[in-house]
């Protein structure tokens, strides 16, 4: 198997000098922790790197780190970047010099057309509660950092597997989903099977950032028992919606791997289309669409109906169905990215200008255009059996000005970003 390079084909825009989080190099001196950091570039629609970590469980207290950074911008240069890495005991850690840890040519494990794959072990001391690891890489033409970083030990982790997907070329699946059919190899540091448990789930659209009525929630989850299969072959998955791979299903860790169709994260069909425009639709607009006989003739008298113009039209479908894709490309876990809280937000908000991260949770913040004010979108972090990192938009009627400001924006064709 061959892997798509599904983050490239959707930053397949011009190459734009973005400077907009640049962060000085000199400013790396200063303390910070991973509270205060602004991780932005994490979302950007610009960004030239993707950085994973996937921890591999050894025992308790020992991890094997694989980190792959994918490599978004082409005809990389590795001297460009400058990695480290670093193991934290919390939020409030100071990052720096005396923790961060220097991540040379010599330490890869593997250099692709699609990847820097770099591969540490780590041992947690015994009295320490919770782990962190942490990942950074400094762009040293004009200092940007991009971060990443994923609890080892927390209150939010049911425990990591001791196994993992990898790509033909080995490099670990750094991906929550796979197209179906695609073959992935798996690979563990011990057994010589794993269990695969199939759930044929589909979610709708999350409600509105003002709406706080709870959502409909299934009384019941189908799960199907796929049997076993063997390490070390490959392994494809031939039903849409979503797999839990385990090692030992009395443990509560396992992985998660999300089946997609052929076109992801790219929409596929009208239908498709149709259920994703909800977010910008009144709610006649959106029964009508769905009960159409003709989808595209719908959707095409929904689309000139609403800007009046041809040429407009035509560029507001490119932008907002581009933002479709980086949500499912950022946002996907056991859901469609696009059907996520956070992707809800990021469709028709846009990529976010402050991400700062709490041990609960995620604070976005947008700056308005005409005044100095922000408007922040708080997602909670819940405990999740199937990913550490499920969460919930606290929902407040006190969004609704600005999100129908920016519903606006996208019907009256002036949203950019």
């Amino acid at each position: 198997m061959t892997k798509k390079r599904i983050h490239t084909a959707a930053l397949s825009l011009a190459f734009v000098v973005f400077t907009l989080f640049a962060f000085p190099i000199y400013m790396m001196a200063q303390q910070q922790t991973l509270e205060s950091i602004n991780q932005a570039l994490r979302y950007s629609r610009y960004s030239r790197l993707a950085l994973k970590i996937i921890p591999v469980r050894e025992n308790d207290r020992t991890f094997v780190l694989q980190m792959p950074i994918e490599k978004i911008e082409e005809n990389i240069d590795f001297d460009t970047y400058e990695f480290a890495y670093a193991l934290l005991s919390g939020f409030q850690d100071p990052i720096g010099p005396q923790n961060l840890i220097t991540l040379s040519k010599e330490d890869l494990i593997a250099d692709t057309d699609f990847h820097y794959f770099f591969e540490k072990r780590v041992e947690i001391p015994e009295d320490q509660e919770v782990a962190i690891a942490f990942l950074q890489a400094t762009d040293t033409r004009q200092g940007d950092v991009y971060y990443y970083h994923v609890d080892l030990i927390s209150a939010f982790v049911f425990g990591h597997p001791n196994f993992w997907a990898y790509y033909a070329d080995r490099v670990p699946f750094d991906q929550t989903f796979v197209l179906k059919n695609e073959a992935l190899e798996f690979k563990g540091r011990s057994g010589v099977n794993l269990h695969a448990f199939h759930y044929p789930t589909l979610f709708d659209a999350p409600l509105p950032p003002m709406e706080i009525r709870p959502a409909n929630v299934p009384k019941e989850v189908t799960v199907n028992y796929e049997g076993e299969f063997f390490l070390n072959t490959p392994k494809s998955f031939d039903k849409e919606g979503y797999y839990f791979i385990q090692s030992d299903t009395n443990s509560t860790s396992g992985m998660l791997v999300k089946t997609v169709h052929e076109a992801f994260p790219k929409v596929k069909t009208y239908e498709e289309m149709v259920e994703m425009v909800v977010y910008i639709s009144t709610r006649r607009e959106h029964e009508m669409l769905k009960e159409a006989n003709d989808k595209k003739l719908a959707l095409d008298q929904y689309w000139i109906n609403m800007l009046k113009d041809e040429e407009t039209a035509k560029k507001v479908i490119r932008e907002y169905f581009k933002q479709i894709e980086f949500a499912n490309i950022l946002f996907t876990d056991f859901k469609e990215g696009w059907k996520t809280d956070r992707g809800m937000v990021y469709t028709v908000m846009g990529p976010p200008n402050e991400v700062f991260f709490r041990p609960n949770g995620e604070v976005w913040s947008y700056f308005s255009a005409d005044s100095n004010s922000k408007i922040t979108f708080t997602f909670a972090r819940v405990k999740n059996i199937l990913t550490p990192n499920y969460y919930i938009l606290n929902r407040s009627r006190a969004l609704q000005p600005e999100w129908f400001k920016s519903i606006t924006s996208w019907r009256n064709g002036q949203m950019v970003f």
